[in-house]
């Protein structure tokens, strides 16, 4: 059985954006997901909360804020 590692710390969770999914981390993308994951109404907020439980969308908050450092 294959299980997805869910991130824990803040190197692990940029290796799962930047390599695995290849997400470049741009500003405008690290203000749209904050952004998001502050909304209780967006569809996909709400799924991530139902996956993975509201420590970790905690967590990728301060994840995605941590990242503007970068800048």
């Amino acid at each position: 059985m294959n299980h997805a590692h869910i991130p824990q710390t803040y190197e692990e969770w940029r290796h799962c954006i930047t390599v695995i999914c290849r997400q470049p981390l741009t500003m405008p993308y690290l203000e749209a997901r904050i952004a998001a994951l502050n909304t209780g109404s967006d569809p996909m907020t709400a799924r991530f909360v139902e996956l993975y439980g509201e420590a970790q969308r905690l967590n990728a908050i301060t994840w995605f804020k941590e990242g503007r450092h970068d800048f």
